[in-house]
């Protein structure tokens, strides 16, 4: 019959909805509570546990999860990194002086140390967290809001374990290792642990990111209404409620209108490492933050005019500025160019100014310092990469507004530029690099590292590099993104792109080319004497994958025969079909060295090598006798690593280069 199910009235929902109406805080998820209702309706009761915490169904096996170890490792995807290159440097090879070399090389790597991690992130943290533990300076993450139509990996049987949960579902191979495909649920609003599933995503990962940060580090995560107050709780549990720093507020100024209320607003939430070892935000990145600590100088209004000496500080190199090159930036040198050289003016040039800047540069020249109106110190002229004259004043502390400004975006300006890189909407509101730029520009002074775990389309790394570019910092970033398949039907899919991850790639690449394309003009048109183009940008791809190493399962050891067996087949501990790179980046990593480390590839005839970080631990993979080792030797490594099999049949010379290497105070062993 029309609009009935065919079925007696719920009699059970509407007296339980009455009971939500009476006493809504005796109800946790749509589920009565009994020990709340008991405390509600004024009952003398204990409840357990009664303390000030969140709980939710399954926070246990967060716990269970967190302390499983992951075999897992990355593995280099040169094909995909930009520009495409080998992962190595050419190392020379005459420093193996006694064994015969090959003409065979590598060539150099030019990627600036950003990662692109293709993978679940949940594996990935796990996997960096030796290389890369206290190494993070800051965090950027926009996670899923849990709406009510995200998708997101969760448990859905919290009395199994998580190998069994993953097992059962199909996400695990033979080996027990994370499959790429089905990894993704939706978290409907209509399920019972709708908020559980939500947390139980977000916690592990949130404490492994902790680990990565450095003790100054910072973290911020977007967020709206939905899981604002989860995502506080469980961040004031893990980071400390005492390194909380802000509840930022960003003007979407736009917004949804299904409600009461038009929701204009997200949050950003920060939180420190630790609050005292953070110091205040200082603007020491050239001039480009937007909290009033530089001063521009420039044509506008000018009234007269005054004349630098040669010898003024210039902060930079050596670059050439003259008034008909530059526009109406330069409009204010009046005379011939500004020629810098060693960091000074050469030669004097006239400027003109308006009154109170020229009331200051006259100061400054005749006493070398000066203080403004409100007693700041202004300690030097600089020009920024524009080309633009600035004057330094106030360079200390600063202290962003929780209400972050309009002038950094919103969600159609993200959008806008998903459309200008891409020449199509293939992203529904991704997040505009704008925001993210303006939060790196408060954190990172002019280099460190940014992780972002959910990276989506990308926003992050093009935010580190704009800002790069701009003030010429050294920022890292490392962006991690699972395959998510896109939707057949979507803009992406048609438009050739399968997954997140292969939108993302795309974007870093693009923007690479539109920044080189930039510099390529500034320099025609500003830089005469200078190149800016000769600084290489890049990205370098790595994927999740399972170890190039067999894993001892002692789970599985039951009896003499369970272990002879694992023993035949320990004989090799390689895998079949392992590649060498692969193999070298896994132990690279299982060393504690990061991604970015300095990497070379020494060839031979009898069998090459693999360095890190000058010779600092070399790698053996391919052969290896007495003349290899000899070489190796007079190198004085502080490490060196070999693979096992490589001594089958000769344990005279593995125990001799044992003994050579002890007497040498370098660390052997095998694999």
């Amino acid at each position: 019959m029309a609009g009935m199910d065919g079925q007696s009235s719920d009699i059970l929902s509407k007296k339980l909805a009455k009971l939500k109406e009476l006493y809504p805080e005796a109800f946790t998820e749509d589920q009565i509570d009994w020990e709340k209702l008991q405390a509600t309706l004024g009952n003398q009761i204990n409840l357990s546990q009664e303390r000030y915490h969140l709980n939710w169904a399954g926070k246990s096996e967060v716990f269970r999860i967190l302390q499983q170890r992951t075999s897992a490792t990355l593995i280099p995807v040169p094909e995909e990194s930009y520009p495409i290159q080998s992962s190595f440097c050419h190392s020379d090879p005459a420093i193996l002086s006694e064994v015969e070399v090959s003409e065979e090389g590598s060539q150099s790597n030019i990627n600036n140390g950003n990662i692109f991690i293709e993978g679940e992130n949940l594996e990935v943290l796990k996997v960096l967290q030796k290389s890369y533990f206290g190494k993070i300076k800051m965090i950027y993450i926009d996670p899923p809001y849990n709406t009510g139509s995200d998708s997101f990996i969760y448990p859905d049987r919290f009395a199994e374990s998580k190998d069994e949960y993953l097992k059962r579902i199909g996400d695990k191979d033979e080996e027990g290792f994370l499959l790429k495909e089905g990894m993704f649920r939706k978290n409907s609003k209509d399920s019972g642990h709708y908020h559980s599933n939500w947390l139980s995503m977000m916690y592990p990962r949130l404490y492994l990111a902790r680990n990565l940060l450095r003790d100054d580090g910072v973290i911020f995560v977007s967020i709206d209404d939905n899981e604002v107050h989860n995502l506080r709780m469980i961040m004031n549990e893990i980071f400390g409620e005492e390194n909380f720093l802000a509840q930022l507020i960003w003007n979407l100024r736009s917004g949804s209108q299904a409600g009461h209320f038009t929701g204009s607003h997200e949050y950003i939430l920060s939180f420190a490492k630790s609050k005292e070892s953070l110091k205040y935000f200082s603007d020491n990145n050239g001039g480009t933050i937007r909290h009033g600590a530089l001063k521009k100088i420039s044509a506008d209004n000018p009234e007269s005019e005054i004349t630098f000496p040669a010898g003024i500080e210039f902060e930079g190199d050596n670059a050439e500025f003259e008034s008909e090159l530059g526009g109406s930036e330069k409009e204010f040198i009046k005379n011939g160019k500004m020629i810098f050289v060693g960091g000074k003016l050469k030669h004097p040039v006239t400027i003109s100014a308006g009154w109170a800047m020229r009331n200051q540069i006259l100061s400054w020249l005749d006493n070398k310092e000066t203080f403004d109106s409100k007693g700041q110190k202004v300690l030097k002229f600089f020009f920024n990469r524009q080309g633009i004259l600035w004057y330094e004043k106030e360079r200390g502390t600063i202290h962003p507004k929780t209400v972050l400004p309009d002038d950094i975006g919103n969600t159609k300006t993200g959008t806008d530029q998903i459309v200008e890189i891409f020449g199509k909407k293939i992203m529904d509101f991704p997040k505009p690099y704008e925001l993210i730029k303006f939060l790196v520009e408060v954190v990172l002074e002019d280099d460190g590292i940014v992780l972002d775990f959910f990276a989506g389309s990308g926003t992050t790394a093009q935010a580190v590099m704009e800002l790069n570019k701009e003030d010429g910092g050294n920022r890292k970033f490392i962006l991690v993104q699972l395959p998510e398949k896109t939707d057949e039907n979507s803009e992406a899919y048609k438009a050739g792109y399968k997954t997140i991850a292969d939108i993302c790639k795309e974007r870093i690449r693009r923007v690479i080319e539109k920044i080189n394309r930039r510099d390529a003009e500034a320099q025609s048109e500003i830089f005469a004497s200078q190149s800016l183009s000769g600084e290489k940008m890049g990205f370098k791809v790595f994927e999740l994958a399972p170890s190039n190493f067999k894993i001892w399962r002692s789970d599985v050891i039951e009896n003499t025969e369970d272990l002879e067996k694992m023993m035949n087949i320990f004989h090799d501990q390689v895998k079949p079909n392992a590649e060498k790179e692969n193999m070298f980046y896994e132990l690279l990593l299982k060393s504690g060295y990061p991604l970015n480390v300095e990497t070379a590839y020494v060839p031979s005839k009898e069998g090459g090598y693999y360095s890190i970080n000058s010779n600092e631990i070399i790698i053996l993979l391919e052969a290896i006798d007495q003349a290899i080792v000899d070489a190796i030797l007079k190198l004085q490594p502080k490490n060196v690593i070999a693979l096992d099999k490589l001594f089958v049949g000769n344990d005279q010379l593995k125990t001799n280069t044992a003994l050579q290497m002890k007497d040498a105070n370098i660390e052997f062993r095998t694999v």
